[in-house]
């Protein structure tokens, strides 16, 4: 019996996996509407809306926009 218990417990030492060191976090793109407005010389400016949060760009000419609407009217898509 006492041979049974020691052939368990070791079988379930064998099992186990020693824990690691956690990863760090993965970090994801930057978004590329935020850049490009920074890129033209906008700033960012976070505006509250029903909705949440969304960010404007206010260009250098005092022009503010949607940061996406800035992007999509420099980016068109080509449609085919």
């Amino acid at each position: 019996m006492r041979n049974v218990f020691f052939f368990f417990i070791c079988t379930l030492t064998a099992c186990s996996t020693k824990p690691g060191t956690p990863r760090p976090p993965v970090a994801g793109k930057a978004n590329p509407a935020a850049v490009y407005c920074l890129q033209v010389g906008g700033q960012r400016v976070p505006v509250q809306s029903p909705q949440g949060v969304r960010t404007e760009c206010k260009l250098s000419g005092g022009e503010v926009m949607d940061e996406w609407e800035l992007w999509r009217r420099d980016h068109p898509q080509s449609r085919s």
